[in-house]
């Protein structure tokens, strides 16, 4: 019976981040010229300050300020195939379910900012590496409405046929980033940069399970009343068992074996349901977690002709999730125990190579191309859920730009985002799915100094399949979708 601890892992557990493009845990969408033409990681512009620092040294001498705003908005969709689902009172007796989350990033803010003089470049940068918003599930996850059907499968003898249940969840995630660095010229084709960034980590996760309930040959019952006369029932069992017993004794013959399991029996039962009553009346949790880690980037640019080649690694940012939370005691799930109030979890953010060339094609056009992985093995998550993992992310970008007038630049671009994923790695509770996504976009020179920009960002992602049982069949298949709209301007003094 106590697997209805399970419902506890599963609320918890169900947001992801809301990264719109990247890998695992990190955001790279980090200005609007990325949304119009992702593969900037070795294009020479203020939003370098993130994707090519060292290339922003080649900015003309001054003050250059960029601000960003980005909408994301996304879907979590899973299918779930589980016969218990049939006993549902929501479920008509279908054993195929979906489960939707909706994920809002109504404001996802980023600052650039860059001062050049001579051969030196200062920087600074503040953007949402992780997260920035928060997933909602309105009726739950199948993870543990599973849990629920299980219970009441198993509470048939009792005289249950089925349950309902009313599941919320949210999580807000956000990973605030603050980056400083100075990039230098040593010849008049190449530049180096080295800086630092800091991450400040806060979440909070919210769950509700209500309104649980029974169903008898009287109708549904409420959980607590259920167990209550269930119990009932075990306790004149037991006394009925136990006069049998007392009155073999005061014979003196031997106690059948056949009554004395049937003692066992019951009051294992009864010993299973005392542990169901403390979530009678439903399970209310609330989780704050917050953390703060450090890590170094390095980067280099280079110039031949037409071509431009540039190359950036951020080390492993090393974070440690601190929680406040309503779980205050050890459970046998270790999933509840992430959330144990006063722990200490493992979150890092994996080190990242990123690889980028560009092309001037003629004076107006520009030619894209760049190359991310991140080093998803090399962290250490929360159980060592990185180890389920085949290997790092890859991604692969490509792009060109236009400058169609003196004033007007168009572009677009494409991304493919390729994961290393196990069947032991995907759940319904946190969960990626390989992807391209596909953007487009403007920039528009209001004067020397002020520069407009817009952009569009869709990710289309591929369907994930996963069996973890045949007999009976228990299946689940994983899906997403994305789409940002942004604004931006730069301002250069």
């Amino acid at each position: 019976m106590k697997k209805i601890n399970a419902i506890v892992a599963g609320v918890m557990l169900a947001t992801a981040t809301t990264a719109t493009a990247g890998g695992i845990l990190t955001n790279t969408n980090q200005s609007i010229d990325f949304l119009r033409n992702p593969a900037r990681d070795a294009a020479i512009g203020l939003d370098g300050v993130y994707s090519n620092p060292a290339g922003v040294a080649f900015l003309p001498e001054g003050f250059h300020l960029g601000i960003n705003w980005q909408y994301a908005h996304q879907t979590r969709t899973i299918e779930c195939n589980n016969p218990l689902f049939a006993l549902g009172r929501k479920n008509q007796g279908n054993t195929t379910k979906t489960f939707e989350g909706v994920a809002d990033a109504p404001c996802i803010p980023s600052i650039q900012a860059a001062y050049n003089k001579g051969n030196w470049s200062m920087q600074f940068n503040f953007s949402i590496p992780g997260g920035g918003g928060k997933c909602e599930f309105a009726d739950g996850l199948g993870s543990f409405e599973s849990v629920v059907g299980s219970i009441a499968n198993m509470l048939q003898p009792l005289g249950a046929t089925g349950y309902d249940m009313d599941g919320f969840m949210e999580g807000r995630n956000y990973y605030f980033g603050f980056q400083v660095g100075t990039a230098y010229k040593i010849t008049p084709d190449l530049s180096v940069y080295g800086g630092l960034r800091l991450l400040y980590g806060t979440a909070t996760y919210k769950a509700k399970i209500s309104n649980i309930m029974v169903n008898t040959a009287g109708g549904y019952l409420d959980f607590g009343s259920f167990l209550q006369g269930a119990e009932t029932t075990i306790d004149g069992g037991i006394t009925k068992v136990n006069a049998g017993i007392s009155q073999y004794e005061a014979a003196g013959v031997a106690v059948p074996a056949e009554l004395t399991a049937q003692k066992a029996q019951l009051e294992g039962t009864k010993q299973s349901l005392n542990a169901l009553q403390k979530y009678s009346q439903g399970v209310n949790l609330l989780c704050n977690q917050s953390s703060v880690g450090i890590a170094p980037i390095i980067g280099i640019d280079y110039k031949v002709g037409r071509f431009n080649f540039a190359a950036k690694y951020e080390f492993k940012t090393q974070i440690h999730m601190e929680n406040e939370s309503t779980v205050n005691e050890a459970s046998e799930i270790p999933a509840v125990n992430k959330f144990r109030d006063a722990e200490k979890i493992d979150e890092d953010s994996p080190a990242q190579l990123a690889l980028g060339a560009m092309w001037n094609i003629t004076d107006a056009v520009r030619l894209n191309l760049g190359y991310h992985h991140f080093y998803d093995k090399d962290v250490n998550w929360y159980n060592n859920t990185q180890d389920l993992l085949d290997g790092g992310t890859n991604e692969y970008l490509a792009g060109v730009e236009w400058d169609i007038t003196d004033k007007l630049t168009v572009s677009g671009g494409t991304q493919f985002t390729r994961y290393q994923l196990t069947d032991a790695y995907m759940n319904d509770m946190s969960f990626v799915v390989n992807s391209y996504s596909l953007g487009f976009g403007f920039n528009y020179k209001v004067s020397d100094h002020v520069t407009l920009k817009a952009a569009y960002f869709q990710t289309n992602y591929d369907n994930y399949d996963r069996v973890t049982s045949k007999e009976p069949l228990v299946s689940d298949s994983f899906t997403r979708t994305n789409r940002v709209l942004g604004i931006g301007c730069e301002m250069h003094f």
